[in-house]
């Protein structure tokens, strides 16, 4: 009996460390691209404090998240698509975005560039 657990406990953790070997580390352009879009649902959708907790903390000292609010409007965004990101640096990327929006009744798409940055261990939207 105490060889049937034991190959169950050395088969068990085989699973258990192959399955963490496999699990590579995700590239900064990922990481980047995937909070990227995620503002841009956040203020798709309107919910604008969501989108403004992608800001810098240095952008969050000088723009509260109520004048933020404030200076948006509620359904002015259809949709938005990253398409790209581009890491100059460890520390900088850069985002191209298009985004789709209703001005005077008439869609229109358009491109977007936007700034992100490192802070300490997480990217964050550079509000200028």
């Amino acid at each position: 009996m105490n060889g049937v657990f034991g190959r169950l406990a050395a088969g068990v953790l085989a699973v258990v460390l192959c399955s963490c070997a496999g699990v590579a580390p995700r590239s900064d352009d990922a990481i980047v691209k995937e909070r990227a879009q995620a503002r841009w649902n956040a203020l798709v959708k309107g919910d604008f404090n969501a989108a403004y907790g992608y800001f810098s903390p240095g952008s969050r000292s000088v723009l509260s998240a109520t004048d933020y609010a404030s200076s948006l409007r509620r359904g002015f965004w259809k949709s938005a698509v990253v398409e790209k990101v581009e890491c100059g640096s460890a520390q900088s990327c850069e985002v191209s975005a298009t985004i789709e929006y209703e001005h005077m009744g008439l869609r229109t798409k358009t491109p977007l560039r936007e700034s992100w940055i490192r802070d300490g261990s997480e990217w964050w939207y550079l509000k200028r």
